[in-house]
């Protein structure tokens, strides 16, 4: 049964039914870190972006218009479970989703390959929107106004750029270690 129901070619021996999660833009107010992802296509990518943010403990992913599904089966495996843990937003038009990202008050950093401020001298820590795009072709230039930075990770060897679930893995931690040791600081006073 498992094998006809199962997309993979050696399912595990578990099945379950869950409803899927819902939500939106709106509920996301208050969030003080959130990656968008804009036009990611894979679904193994958009499931390992899932699954650093929840794990670096963002509040919210949300994705716009044009990348995949995140109830894709491949990226609900691919997200280890987190799709189910994480608020996952299924929203709009990139640029509305940006505007509304910074109604709530958040900045939108862009993550890029090349031309951006290195992350080691970037503010991680004030509520922050961090916005990924898509795997071949970074952002849509039409995006630009509605960013309020750009972000890049120096990197040596040649290499072009990262996949862009590494690139995320990258800044949500670094993100979180800034912000664990704002918190620790705190706590200490």
């Amino acid at each position: 049964m498992l094998e006809r129901v199962a997309d993979t070619v050696t399912p595990q021996p578990v099945l379950a039914v869950v409803g899927m999660p819902t939500a939106t833009l709106d509920e996301l107010a208050g969030t003080t870190f959130v990656v968008v992802c804009v036009d990611v296509r894979d679904p193994g990518n958009a499931g390992a972006v899932i699954r650093v943010a929840h794990a670096a403990g963002a509040g919210a992913v949300v994705c716009s218009e044009g990348t995949v599904d995140p109830f894709n089966p491949k990226t609900v495996r691919a997200s280890a479970g987190s799709v189910l843990h994480i608020p996952v937003v299924m929203a709009g038009e990139a640029g509305e989703v940006l505007d509304a990202m910074r109604g709530h008050g958040l900045r939108c950093l862009a993550a890029v390959s090349r031309g951006g401020t290195p992350y080691s001298d970037v503010d991680l820590t004030s509520p922050l929107a961090l916005v990924l795009g898509n795997e071949a072709s970074g952002l849509p230039a039409e995006l630009e106004e509605r960013l309020d930075g750009r972000v890049t990770i120096p990197m040596g060897g040649g290499a072009e750029s990262l996949n862009v679930s590494t690139a995320a893995a990258v800044l949500c931690f670094e993100a979180a270690r800034r912000r664990s040791n704002l918190h620790t600081m705190e706590e200490a006073r």
